[in-house]
């Protein structure tokens, strides 16, 4: 009867709850896509075209080519935002960084009607832990509990203390300000503290309150038998070695779990506007043009062998 329930509470539950998460996810300031800037030493231009069109992408659509670029025309109008007929750094900057809020914000307004059709000023917990957990005996850990049961109440156990930080006035109720903290609390700074505590407990296998390099990797990667290493794990011990163990003692404690997780010297959406304005600007006058643009098509959004993403398929933006 339990798997059945699981079962049947399977699509209500991956839409409330959190998604799993890698490396790159874990970083609040967190890289612009979930494709690789590089493979083999080479640029990925997968990875320009999501920064640019967004992560809210959760549909591809396949259009014509003259079609996308009719669309993407109309996107460069709307990154120009003085009217002047060029793209600046600052413009091209400014539009990565509110495709990647803009996703935020859509799913925090689906997640809210699903959750409170009845459009109502707050969501209680109570009403929160019976829509999501409700199929639950008994919420406690109990030595009967099958492997499933363990792992949703886990879960829940961690949502109630998101919901307790999220919950500014203490009440017990979110408000739509509050839910989308803790929907998304790497994006709200008084969450940041639960999204290191769950970072450590996602990582921590052991529990003894610090990360392991065989921690780290597994986090990421789990080898088979007779696998050889591939290059991105070797540069991934070396970047624990050299970037995250900050005291050398072979281990992340919290402190550098926070410095790895809260980047504080380095933006993302200002790298990525540098390079496509690199790739992109024929006359090095560190603008572009819509003709510029156009002429790099496949750098901003792919080609037809490639999803278009959603940015261009909004019927009520074109």
């Amino acid at each position: 009867m339990f798997k059945l329930l699981v079962v049947v509470l399977s699509l209500l539950l991956v839409s409330a709850l959190p998604k799993e998460e890698n490396h790159k996810d874990r970083v609040i300031d967190r890289e612009l896509s979930d494709k690789e800037h590089f493979q083999n030493e080479q640029h990925n231009p997968e990875y320009d075209h999501e920064a640019f069109l967004g992560e809210e992408a959760k549909t591809f659509d396949q259009l014509p080519p003259e079609e996308s670029k009719r669309r993407l025309g109309l996107i460069v109008d709307k990154i120009d935002k003085n009217n002047d007929g060029f793209v600046s750094r600052e413009e091209l900057k400014d539009w990565i960084r509110f495709t990647q809020k803009r996703y935020i914000s859509e799913d925090v307004n689906r997640q809210w009607k699903q959750q409170n059709p009845d459009n109502n000023p707050t969501i209680p917990w109570e009403t929160y832990q019976k829509l999501v957990y409700g199929f639950l005996d008994h919420p406690a850990p109990q030595p009967h509990d099958s492997e499933e049961e363990k792992t949703y109440k886990a879960m829940r156990t961690r949502d109630r203390r998101r919901w307790t930080v999220a919950d500014h006035d203490g009440d017990d109720n979110l408000t739509q300000e509050e839910f989308s903290a803790f929907l998304h609390p790497e994006e709200h700074e008084h969450m940041r503290t639960v999204v290191v505590q769950e970072t450590m407990e996602d990582i921590d296998k052991d529990g003894d309150g610090k990360i392991s390099l065989e921690e780290y990797v597994g986090d990421m990667y789990k080898s088979e038998e007779g696998d050889e290493e591939p290059e991105w794990v070797k540069s991934e011990k070396e970047q624990f070695t050299i970037y995250r163990d900050k005291n050398g003692d072979g281990f992340m404690d919290e402190d550098e779990v926070k410095h790895w997780i809260l980047p504080e010297d380095f933006d993302h959406a200002e790298a990525e506007a540098r390079h496509l304005i690199y790739e992109a600007d024929q006359d090095a006058d560190e603008q572009l043009t819509k003709d510029e643009v156009l002429k790099k098509f496949e750098l901003f959004v792919g080609s037809q062998a490639t999803d278009f993403g959603e940015a261009l398929a909004r019927h009520d933006e074109f």
